[in-house]
C-alpha cells in the first residue's frame, strides 16, 4: 500500500467516526479523503464555490468534527493534522500565507 493510500484511508477512518449517517459513513467520507489527495484547496477539489460552501457541507453531514475544526483552520489542513500528517498538496501550495500554522511556513519562518 502507498503512502497516498494510506493517508486517503486514515482520513476516511477519521471522517466515519463523525458520520452523522451512514451516507456520509460510506459515500462521503470516501469521497472527501480521496479529495484531500489531490492538489486545490479541499473546497475546490469538491466542486464547491467557497469555504463558507464546504463549511456548511461539513456541518450537516460531520457536525461533531465541525464543532472541533477551528475557525481559522482550513479543512485539508484541519483533516490531516488530525492525522499527524502533511497533504500532498501542501509541499506546492502557493497559498501558505493564508492555511494558518502550515506546518510548511512555520519551518522556513
Amino acid at each position: 500500500m502507498s503512502e497516498l493510500d494510506v493517508m486517503c484511508h486514515e482520513i476516511e477512518n477519521y471522517l466515519k467516526k463523525y458520520a452523522m449517517d451512514d451516507e456520509a459513513r460510506y459515500v462521503i467520507a470516501p469521497l472527501i479523503a480521496k479529495k484531500s489527495l489531490e492538489m486545490n484547496h479541499l473546497y475546490q477539489d469538491l466542486g464547491f464555490k467557497s469555504r463558507t460552501q464546504m463549511g456548511a457541507y461539513m456541518s450537516e453531514h460531520f457536525p461533531g468534527l465541525a464543532r472541533l475544526k477551528p475557525k481559522e483552520k482550513l479543512w485539508k489542513k484541519f483533516l490531516y493534522d488530525a492525522i499527524g500528517k502533511v497533504a500532498p498538496a501542501c509541499a506546492t501550495c502557493n497559498d501558505q500565507e493564508h492555511c494558518f500554522t502550515c506546518i510548511l511556513a512555520e519551518a522556513s519562518a
